[in-house]
């Protein structure tokens, strides 16, 4: 079994990039889910702070009310 196959919902991920501004930081963010895997994703908050911005966001696996694979006992 997979790693990625054993989260239900989301993957939350948090870090501090060093960024010009909240705009940068966000593709920032963005392109690095995208490498890992995370085509679907939301980036929840962003805080400038200093020389980078504080990045929150929520990579999912399966959105809350889509059809579970894992629920009827096969995988998706």
């Amino acid at each position: 079994m997979k790693y990625k196959s054993r989260i239900l919902d989301a993957l939350d991920v948090e870090t501090f990039l060093l960024a010009r501004d909240e705009g940068e930081a966000k593709g920032i963010m963005e392109g690095l889910l995208v490498e890992l895997g995370f085509a679907d994703h939301d980036i929840v908050f962003l805080e400038q702070v200093g020389c980078g911005v504080r990045v929150r966001a929520r990579a999912y696996v399966h959105r809350p009310g889509v059809s579970y694979g894992w629920l009827a006992g096969g995988e998706q």
